[in-house]
């Protein structure tokens, strides 16, 4: 944790940012047509806008604004606003349905809701009368414009009220794949501590500009690149929405040296991008989740650098770990990341695993400062995750499984508990047979799950994406394929050839949706409110 008089909130780190760096772009956002830059000192002037907006319907501080908006500059002056009042934001998933905007407008009950005028309609039916104002937005400049629907008569130019540290700033959504989402309850400091951290572990400066292409709702995108921005000065290119095949393009027209990915839309990238490619020369690439060895060469030759795996969750804030490797490794997730502190335990009595045995992982820290501070409206799944210490700190459960390299001592993600099944007795990773299956010929992404089976206890299963769909792959020739590079118990059993995956919001696979025996998959959407290029 840092010194106490090093403690900002993170008002007081954008407050720092417009003095220092006024003049400096802060917000680039292409619109698919349009690109429109605002200035740290004009986007301050929106923020002071919509902080009025908010106070006319209500807002004070611990009030809560439910945001159903895709990436606009809209989304970011709600979130800067609600810091500025001391209340605080509930970004959700632009197409949540009805079920799911009245659950989470119940659990939060927001002063003000906020949605796409487009997406109106199931926003009123979810929001059942439970809201007292809803402001629709275009997603558009012309939200922020001077004639825009957050334009105020008294804008907030300054904090309406003494900001304490540990002021909850946001509630964030876990994807919920099995049961209902938890909400991640974060504070100021927690969005000051990702901020600084993580500036500091790529050494960003003012001059740098990160390109956020996934969902601001999610912690990605806030984490990794809007609040490290904010801290340092430096500026953030935002697109509407996430096209793999304009992705390289857009990097390179924007100007940016930082990206942040996940594995999913790095492999739509590399399928969709083209020939006709501009060359990226860019400086840092961070991604999350399994790549094979062969996508991540492709994609570290595509952007002009080596890419640099973490591993962090919503409710770690900052990446706990990222790769320290010379040269970078497409297989860890690295060792802790700055001050973290991390231990690696038996699954099931809690002792210390020994390196190159599978453990769970826990990180220590202080609640609401380096890890979230509590599951909202659930104090039992709360007290799960955490063992409180003497010392102020507390160890969080993350529920993951990692590996430590016996000679390098670098962390390897093997999968959450239940992603590891037990084959004739045998581990096996679903994870990382997903990663290694993705590469096969003709294969754009993949899916591994579990089916029972009377002898091996469990068996793999695989569903495959082609690469065309007008030319899938023979699973035949797969299976071959399976033989030359996988061990046997990782082998699957059987293949399915489908059209797209079911998934979260923010590309993670719904494993649960996916029916053995199956040959094909009800499409959902994907990413950022649309089926990527597909």
């Amino acid at each position: 944790m840092r010194g106490q008089s090093l403690r900002r909130t993170f008002n007081e780190h954008w407050e720092t940012a417009v003095a220092d760096h006024g003049d400096q772009p802060f917000l680039v956002f292409h619109d698919d047509t349009d690109t429109t830059t605002y200035s740290y000192l004009d986007f301050d002037q929106i923020v002071a806008e919509t902080g009025g907006t908010l106070c006319r319907h209500g807002v004070r501080r611990g009030s809560a604004v439910h945001v159903a908006l895709r990436n606009s500059p809209a989304f970011v002056a709600l979130w800067l606003a609600t810091a500025r009042l001391g209340a605080f934001l509930v970004p959700v998933d632009p197409a949540s349905a009805v079920r799911d905007i009245a659950s989470q407008i119940r659990r939060t009950q927001p002063t003000v809701g906020v949605c796409a005028r487009s997406r109106a309609e199931t926003y009123r039916a979810g929001a059942q009368g439970m809201v007292p104002t809803i402001l629709e937005m275009d997603e558009t400049t012309s939200d922020v414009s001077p004639d825009g629907p957050l334009v105020a008569d008294q804008p907030v130019t300054v904090a309406t009220c003494d900001i304490a540290l540990f002021d909850r700033l946001a509630v964030m959504f876990t994807s919920g794949t099995t049961s209902e989402p938890k909400g991640v309850s974060l504070t100021q400091e927690n969005y000051s501590t990702v901020g600084e951290v993580m500036a500091a572990a790529v050494g960003l400066r003012p001059e740098h500009r990160w390109l956020v292409a996934l969902p601001l709702f999610h912690a990605n995108a806030q984490y990794y690149c809007f609040a490290p921005a904010i801290v340092t000065g430096a500026s953030v290119a935002l697109t509407r929405t996430f096209s793999a095949s304009r992705w390289v393009h857009q990097a390179h027209e924007l100007g940016a040296t930082h990206a942040s990915l996940f594995a999913a839309p790095i492999r739509m990238i590399l399928a969709r991008c083209g020939i006709d490619r501009p060359p990226l020369h860019l400086e840092h690439v961070w991604f999350a989740q399994s790549l094979g060895r062969e996508h991540y060469e492709h994609f570290a030759e595509l952007v002009g650098c080596r890419p640099r795996q973490l591993y962090g969750m919503t409710e770690t804030v900052a990446a706990v770990t990222g790769d320290t490797s010379v040269p970078l490794r497409h297989d860890v997730i690295g060792e802790p990341l700055g001050s973290r502190v991390v231990d690696v335990v038996d699954a099931e009595d809690g002792q210390p695993t020994p390196p190159g045995t599978p453990g769970k992982l826990r990180v220590r820290g202080v609640r609401g400062s380096d890890l979230f501070q509590c599951y909202l409206d659930d104090q039992e799944t709360t007290n799960r995750a955490f063992t409180d210490l003497p010392d102020g700190t507390s160890w969080f459960d993350t529920g993951d499984l990692v590996v430590a390299d016996p000679d390098s001592g670098m962390y390897r993600f093997v999968g959450r508990a239940d992603d590891v099944i037990k084959v004739s007795g045998e581990n096996v990773s679903l994870t990382e047979v997903e990663s290694i299956v993705a590469q096969a010929p003709g294969v754009l992404e993949a899916a591994v799950i579990a089916q029972p089976d009377p002898i091996r206890d469990h068996v793999p299963v695989a569903y495959v994406v082609p690469r065309d769909s007008t030319q899938p792959p023979d699973v035949d020739a797969l299976e071959q394929w399976a033989i030359g590079n996988l061990a046997p118990a990782a082998r699957p059993r059987s293949w399915h050839v489908i059209d797209e995956l079911p998934r979260t919001s923010v590309g993670k696979v719904r494993r649960f949706r996916i029916a053995v025996g199956t040959a094909s998959v009800h499409p959902v959407v994907d990413l950022v409110g649309r089926t990527p290029d597909r």
